[in-house]
């Protein structure tokens, strides 16, 4: 029950952060300027933190995509953020793509590589999604698009969210989960 009540208490902090995360898109997509329609793949990896981390301290199969996924209902039903219900669609393929570097070590291993595979995979995998439902295929900017995404996946959706459980471990208020119980495979 414990660890239910953890992804929920993490769903809604992070759908506050995601829409934050939101306007600040909008903000950088402003200062960009012509530039500015890639601010939301510089920033995309931030959307991703919320399952790594769920999975990282819980580790339980689906931790993550559910943490995901409960962080977009939040920002959409509770919060009502521009994007709008699309986004629960993309938050599930975005915590299939985090969850699945650590399912593939059957949740043993969680070192800054699993992170960072976390963080590719949840945004690499969303792109696609983001491409045809934003039409971005055949442009001439699709390759930087992914690139950027990708980077900023691997940065902010993977080794931010390893550094953020650390800190989280340091501090003990984790200790009566999974990762308390079991620190092997940092």
């Amino acid at each position: 029950m414990k660890d239910l009540v953890l992804m929920v208490v993490l769903g809604v902090v992070f759908g506050f952060a995601y829409w934050a995360l939101v306007h600040t898109w909008n903000g950088l997509s402003i200062l960009m300027g012509p530039a500015g329609d890639l601010a939301q793949h510089v920033l995309l990896g931030g959307w991703l933190l919320v399952a790594p981390i769920a999975i990282a301290i819980i580790r339980r199969p689906l931790a993550g995509v559910i943490a995901e996924v409960l962080a977009s209902v939040v920002e959409v039903v509770f919060l009502g953020s521009p994007v709008g219900p699309t986004l629960i669609i993309a938050a599930l393929i975005q915590g299939v793509g985090s969850e699945l570097p650590f399912a593939l070590t059957r949740y043993k291993r969680y070192g800054w590589t699993v992170f960072a595979v976390s963080g590719l995979l949840g945004a690499g995998l969303v792109f696609f999604y983001s491409a045809f439902r934003s039409g971005w295929y055949g442009q001439d900017l699709f390759t930087l698009r992914l690139a950027v995404q990708c980077v900023s996946g691997v940065v902010l959706g993977g080794l931010l969210a390893r550094v953020v459980v650390e800190a989280l471990a340091r501090t003990g208020v984790v200790d009566n989960f999974a990762i308390g119980r079991g620190r092997d495979g940092q």
